[in-house]
């Protein structure tokens, strides 16, 4: 991507920075996604008819081939998934080295008339908060559509199998609904008071500096209160983690149970039971990518919010 002109304004939303910045690399990015998540089912099926085909003492053959195919498969995916990893950390570290340029340019123009506060901000986005609003450039398309994806695949799969099954698991998922969101508004409320103090510790070192006073018990105050609300964003963060694994678990506990009754009736195959089950185990994954997709969203929103109104009020006051 091409260096920033000097005077240039940030787009109001991360969004737009994504799109301004990163456009047409996102939709590279997304090509591959829909690669990765295309596959995503295939290895359940062959599985499925794997474990027919040895309940059934079919030919080994068979086994052979479709052990083969697997492997084949899980290869391709890996390979896609590697090739969509790099790409990702490109467009990411891009558009850091992109957002360190447009703070420098803002603060060379600024560096004489600048205060102390200001100063403290430029060190403390140009060193820490450009780094995570970057390399969400990275993942801000291709990882919802990859994990709305593979999902879609799975569930879409399962349903088909017995839809009973797949229902009956996939309805501890519900709960996530209510629970998640409370959680994440107060993740979010954290992070946004959390980048307001780590800015005013930058601004009191510079200070420091500057006035070459001796002590730091000014520090202790800001130093205490980043570490309680760190500690909040932990508490808060795991908690949401322990709640989505047990939905989890318990939805491949009932559909154990009930997919085992029915083959113990007579009216289901094993390796059905079997299918279901590991799509359930699979769900886990991209259902927890995709709820730490939205809580990055919801953070990085808030960090860069406050990031282009600083960098644009320096450009508007320079033109």
């Amino acid at each position: 991507m091409a260096a920033p002109e000097p005077g240039t304004l940030l787009p109001r939303r991360v969004a737009g920075y994504v799109v301004a910045y990163s456009g047409r690399h996102q939709i590279g990015l997304a090509a591959l996604s829909v690669a990765v998540f295309a596959l995503a089912a295939l290895p359940l099926e062959l599985q499925r008819r794997l474990v027919n085909t040895l309940v059934e003492r079919g030919s080994f053959s068979t086994v052979m081939w479709l052990a083969g195919g697997y492997a084949a498969v899980a290869l391709g995916e890996q390979v896609l998934k590697l090739l969509l990893n790099v790409y990702r950390g490109w467009v990411a570290e891009d558009s850091v080295r992109n957002l360190r340029s447009v703070v420098s340019l803002a603060a060379e123009r600024t560096d004489r008339t600048g205060s102390i506060e200001e100063i403290g901000a430029q060190i403390s986005m140009m060193l820490e908060e450009a780094e995570p609003i970057g390399g969400f450039t990275g993942i801000s398309l291709s990882e919802p559509l990859l994990q709305a994806g593979i999902l879609v695949s799975l569930i879409g799969y399962m349903v088909m199998l017995d839809w009973r099954l797949a229902l009956l698991g996939l309805a501890f998922f519900l709960p996530q609904t209510v629970f998640v969101p409370l959680l994440q508004a107060g993740i979010n409320r954290r992070a946004r008071e959390r980048i307001l103090v780590k800015r005013s510790i930058s601004a009191g070192v510079v200070d420091h500096v500057v006035a070459r006073t001796t002590g730091w018990a000014w520090a202790h105050g800001p130093i205490g209160r980043v570490f309680t609300l760190n500690m909040g964003i932990y508490r808060r963060k795991f908690t949401l983690n322990l709640l989505m694994n047990m939905m989890h678990h318990l939805g491949v506990a009932s559909a154990l149970c009930l997919g085992g009754w029915q083959v113990l009736e007579g009216r289901m195959e094993v390796g059905t039971v079997v299918a279901i089950v590991g799509g359930l185990g699979k769900l886990n994954d991209p259902w927890g990518d995709l709820v730490n997709w939205a809580r990055e969203f919801a953070v990085v929103s808030v960090k860069y919010r406050l990031f282009s109104e600083f960098v644009n009020g320096l450009s508007r006051r320079t033109t």
